[in-house]
């Protein structure tokens, strides 16, 4: 059995979840780190990327790792810029560093009112499901049914404040290029969502990049083997 990595220091892993995502996010990565202090957080109950580190840098212990998928990735990058000191290691999947284009706040919101009048689960599969898994893994029925799965327990509410979150967010590429812990990104070469461009101006200032070939934007739920492979190998850097 391979020993738990975290607590031998005191270090607990706080992952971040996506956009209408919640702890089932990350279960098939846990299962395969062995890591026995861990929390998994949705970014949810704010407006902002602020408010959001705010309230998470209220709960959390003074010290600890943090892992973050697509909006949580956001998340994460406005912690690092407003508490760098309380962070031992970063890592970003599936991740856009810059700030969101002011027209996009539209087409976000409207997205919100769509997805309230047609059902979420029904307007996730049908707009958001072809953009979020690689070409080989459209079919896969068992990974549509727990993304569409975690959409329906997330709800309205929390899509409309996840959505403020993404639309105010802010670029913090350069508390990123200031921080000096081990830094990991992770994105699949398929994520049509966040794309090679958007890892490479994040990966480009002081991180270790690896790209998972054949997944696309949901990597924790496409490559849990590779992701726990990867945030093993980041956490042993981050301990040793």
């Amino acid at each position: 059995m391979i020993p738990p990595l975290i607590d031998n220091r005191n270090l607990p892993l706080v992952l971040l979840g996506g956009t209408l995502c919640n702890a089932r996010l990350w279960q098939p990565v846990i299962a395969r780190l062995n890591v026995s202090s861990v929390t998994s957080l949705m970014v949810c109950g704010a407006d902002s990327a602020r408010e959001f580190s705010a309230q998470a840098l209220e709960a959390l212990p003074p010290r600890f790792c943090l892992a973050g998928f697509s909006l949580g990735a956001i998340a994460a990058l406005q912690i690092l810029a407003d508490a760098p000191e309380r962070i031992a290691g970063l890592a970003l999947l599936s991740v856009n560093p810059f700030s969101d284009l002011p027209a996009n706040a539209a087409v976000r919101r409207s997205a919100v009112d769509k997805a309230a009048a047609q059902g979420i689960g029904h307007w996730l599969t049908e707009t958001l499901w072809p953009k979020y898994v690689a070409p080989q893994n459209q079919d896969n029925s068992q990974l549509h049914a727990t993304i569409a799965q975690m959409a329906e327990e997330c709800g309205m509410a929390v899509f409309t404040r996840q959505t403020e979150i993404a639309i105010c967010r802010d670029d913090h590429r350069q508390a990123l290029a200031a921080f000096a812990a081990p830094t990991l990104i992770l994105n699949g070469q398929h994520d049509v969502i966040c794309t090679p461009r958007h890892h490479q101006a994040t990966a480009a200032l002081n991180s270790r990049w690896l790209t998972h070939p054949s997944s696309g934007h949901f990597l924790p739920l496409e490559a849990p083997f590779w992701v726990a492979d990867a945030l093993r190998t980041w956490i042993k850097e981050i301990l040793s």
